[in-house]
């Protein structure tokens, strides 16, 4: 008998690797925080403008800590209860005080309506099912909860996959995949209207990086724990010739007047409610009160100027 077709999304990512990677990281994370701790900011910033309480919120990839401690210097810390952190790695979490659990973001242990903040901090690009892992975080969310994310997107690492693709051509005959896919940007709202979430916002932040050496951003990228964790990993390891050819060519096209390398780093910010009755609502087809032609006058034509 043959075997029916899974019907689960495609598994791009070995999440038990992720977490090795990520476990590996933990103990020299603080040293190539410096992204964890841009979007932490930019994440409590986006709360100081939101004048609500949220009794029970949960940092998903909290990694070290980095929401709490950009809350702890925040106004907005005193609208907020309980703060859960929660991260793939259990290595991330250890060390401090407070409450923390290690998860799955593909899957949440909360109760359904049991949360009134979800904040996740750049590890959603890692999941294989980005759609799936918004609505389970908006079905862990109380009706009007609030959910707050931020993501690589496509741009991000733009020169090293070029540079890796081109010198991979010339030493091997063919390039495969080395660098992660990551979401568009142009799909990001998107993506909150299919799993459901209300008054769905997207922006997107262009971070460029400076480094003295291709090789130190490959260095950061490990101390990230963001490194390549495809499931259909290039069969070929990284050899010395490949990444001594790699840094020339990014040295020859990404580099500055000082000699320096620029890196992308491209972060997409999510904003959405789960629904609730008292929120706006979009109007129904054909429930507009006016017509155009009383718009523009009656006799249907446009006002002359």
């Amino acid at each position: 008998m043959s075997r029916l077709p899974s019907s689960g999304p495609p598994q791009l990512f070995d999440r038990a690797l992720h977490r090795q990677r990520l476990d590996r990281a933990a103990s020299r994370f603080a040293d190539a925080d410096f992204l964890q701790r841009r979007v932490a900011l930019d994440l409590v910033e986006r709360l100081e403008g939101i004048m609500r309480d949220f009794p029970v919120a949960v940092d998903l990839s909290a990694r070290t800590g980095a929401l709490r401690q950009a809350l702890s210097e925040s106004p907005a810390a005193a609208r907020i209860g309980l703060l859960i952190e929660a991260d793939l790695s259990p290595a991330m979490l250890a060390g401090r005080a407070g409450a923390r659990v290690a998860l799955d973001e593909e899957r949440l242990p909360f109760a359904p309506a049991s949360l009134d903040l979800v904040v996740s901090t750049l590890g959603l690009h890692w999941t294989n099912d980005v759609v799936g892992a918004l609505i389970q975080a908006r079905q862990a969310l109380k009706p009007d909860g609030l959910f707050l994310a931020a993501l690589l997107g496509g741009a991000t690492l733009t020169e090293l996959r070029q540079a890796l693709t081109d010198a991979e051509s010339e030493i091997l005959g063919g390039a495969g995949s080395r660098v992660s896919p990551f979401a568009d940007s142009r799909d990001a709202a998107g993506l909150l209207q299919r799993a459901g979430f209300a008054l769905p916002v997207a922006d997107v932040d262009r971070v460029s990086v400076s480094y003295d050496h291709p090789l130190k951003l490959l260095a950061d990228l490990r101390q990230m724990g963001e490194t390549n964790v495809l499931a259909d990993r290039h069969p070929r390891a990284l050899t010395r010739a490949l990444l001594a050819r790699t840094s020339e060519i990014y040295a020859d096209r990404f580099s500055g007047p000082d000699g320096r390398i620029t890196a992308t780093f491209e972060i997409i910010t999510l904003t959405g409610w789960a629904p609730h009755e008292s929120q706006p609502q979009p109007l129904r087809p054909g429930s507009t009160k006016m017509r155009l032609a009383d718009a523009l006058g009656s006799s249907g034509k446009a006002p002359t100027p």
